[in-house]
């Protein structure tokens, strides 16, 4: 089952890149305390992700921590590395670029989806939201194919 509105997100270990190299952040150091956006990606440097959904959130950075937020975390399947070379590509220096390089969390939350038939393996669904000290206040996930709820835009009305 899904994380839902109300809930408390679980602990996990993600990765992202510090001073070159590879570093483990767990759910409550990103969360913990804090104000934060995430959105989800089925894969960095995929067509909507790249041509749409991280630079939405690139471009509306300043106006999303105007409202009190205090991180905007990009999360996908793919590992530190490719997370840190796509935030690079594409200016996304105000954004924390987290890789859940296994899937641990995706499948905890329950939003994983399986991206075999296109060779990408297990994927996260597109999703975002809004977590407030470790709580998911506003939860928007995608249907499949589609790019309306989780966009930067919607994220940044709903707050």
């Amino acid at each position: 089952m899904a994380i839902q509105e109300g809930d408390n997100l679980p602990e996990a270990t993600l990765h992202m890149m510090k001073d070159g190299k590879p570093a483990a952040v767990t759910t409550g150091e990103l969360f913990g305390g804090k104000k934060v956006v995430v959105f989800a990606v089925p894969g960095a440097f995929t067509p909507t992700c790249s041509q749409a959904h991280l630079p939405g959130f690139v471009v509306h950075a300043d106006a999303i921590k105007a409202k009190g937020v205090d991180a905007i975390v990009c999360l996908s399947v793919n590992d530190a590395f490719v997370m840190g070379a796509w935030g690079a590509d594409k200016n996304a220096e105000e954004l924390l670029m987290v890789g859940d390089g296994n899937g641990d969390f995706t499948r905890a939350i329950g939003l994983e989806m399986d991206g075999s038939g296109f060779g990408l393996g297990t994927r996260s669904q597109r999703y975002a939201m809004i977590v407030d000290d470790g709580v998911v206040t506003k939860l928007a996930v995608e249907a499949p194919g589609a790019f309306e709820v989780s966009k930067a835009e919607a994220i940044l009305e709903a707050l």
